[in-house]
């Protein structure tokens, strides 16, 4: 496995957004043959592709994406591999039970949802995720994450409006990064001992609901000696 792997989704002209969200277009507006550098014009949606929500998404008295400490975008992560759960299953607490034993003391890193679902990727059926319960939510928030990232559109059931699993953690001050991809390689590398850290650094755009980011992971060596609820590893400088 490489040291490094990347989690977005390539930002293309008409790639899947969000229902109700501005569409995708990727144009040149210059080019080297007539201007003598190529320059692309990008229209696009603070949440689309692979993308951060701030608080301020839900709520405008929460705080904006450039109100939050850079810590939230960065740190060593933990799977919650939640994979082979069906269409539009409610992930509960207990399938959350296993990695939130892997959490250590104090306030926790990034939580990673890997339900597979990336494999969707410009289907239909990308809609049709499993999604967080309240509960599990408030579980994440007391367990002191407050950073969350899903290989799925939303948290949320796709399409409701009441978004609860984004109040929860929103609400605790948290961030939510969606629509990554390539957390089943995580979640392997997890099991085989190594530890994992990613980083999901928004574009700088003040007063904003969130942005689209290049998200990435960086795996370890195995740690010898670890053991399951033993915290989650460090990686060397």
């Amino acid at each position: 496995m490489d040291s490094w792997i990347d989690l977005s989704v390539p930002v293309v002209t008409g790639m899947p957004v969000y229902p109700g969200d501005p569409r995708v277009e990727v144009t040149r507006a210059l080019t080297v043959a007539e201007h003598g550098v190529n320059v692309l014009r990008l229209h696009m949606g603070s949440q689309s592709g692979t993308h951060v929500d701030a608080p301020y998404h839900v709520d405008e008295s929460w705080p904006a994406l450039d109100d939050l400490p850079l810590e939230r975008f960065a740190g060593a992560a933990v799977v919650a591999d939640v994979r082979g759960l069906a269409a539009r299953e409610p992930i509960t607490p207990d399938h959350l039970a296993p990695a939130l034993g892997l959490l250590g003391p104090g306030p926790a890193g990034i939580l990673l949802l890997a339900t597979g679902w990336s494999a969707h990727w410009g289907t239909d059926h990308y809609a049709a995720h499993p999604w967080l319960t309240p509960e599990s939510a408030q579980a994440l928030v007391t367990a002191g994450v407050r950073t969350v990232a899903v290989d799925a559109l939303s948290v949320d059931p796709t399409g409701g409006a009441e978004l609860p699993a984004h109040r929860v953690l929103c609400g605790a001050g948290g961030v939510i990064a969606e629509n990554l991809t390539g957390l089943d390689r995580l979640a392997e590398a997890q099991a085989a001992g190594r530890p994992v850290e990613v980083f999901l650094f928004p574009l700088r755009l003040p007063g904003a609901d969130g942005a689209p980011v290049r998200a990435a992971a960086r795996v370890g060596d195995p740690v010898q000696g670890t053991r399951p609820g033993g915290g989650s590893p460090q990686l060397p400088g």
